[in-house]
């Protein structure tokens, strides 16, 4: 019995540090990612699940210092609605065994892109090739089947996605 639930829904930092990134975006998003690190570790000794609701991705870095503190948790990983981008790091982060998807999971994967300090968008070749290394091997044969991972996002959902992750009860 998982008593309580942690979402994660980031749909609307990510947003608003978009529209802000000129100011002080990593301060807003830090203070984010704290309060839900924070939140995950007053419950973990309750085991409750973490809940992705919808996360359109983000820093990097930020990322997987929130997935190697869930990892840490021991909590389980419901993918519960759009998980895109960075959020895709999940996989490479928490185990297989607990991670579940329900039949609004989308996973979204793109080649990786490095801003710079003018707001410019680069392609990073070799950042892509060690996020894609990091993903299970199931999840790599599916990005190759698809064309692998470019400047166009690719969806994994539906029967695909449950054929590599087990659907949550």
């Amino acid at each position: 019995m998982r008593p309580a639930v942690t979402t994660l829904h980031t749909t609307g930092f990510a947003r608003l540090s978009w529209q802000r990134w000129h100011r002080q975006p990593r301060v807003c998003v830090r203070r984010i990612l704290f309060a839900i690190v924070a939140s995950v570790m007053a419950v973990a000794p309750s085991l409750a699940d973490i809940r992705i609701l919808s996360s359109v991705g983000g820093e990097v870095v930020e990322y997987l210092k929130l997935f190697e503190a869930f990892r840490q948790s021991g909590e389980r990983i419901v993918i519960d609605g759009p998980c895109y981008s960075a959020c895709t790091l999940v996989l490479a982060t928490i185990p297989q065994d607990r991670i579940c998807v329900t039949w609004k999971a989308v996973l979204g994967f793109h080649a990786a892109r490095l801003r710079d300090e003018n707001g410019r968008i680069y392609s990073a070749p070799e950042a892509t090739r060690v996020v894609a290394a990091g993903y299970p091997a199931g999840v790599r044969a599916w990005i190759n089947r698809h064309g692998g991972l470019t400047g166009k996002t690719i969806f994994l959902r539906g029967r695909e996605l449950a054929a590599l992750y087990r659907r949550c009860r």
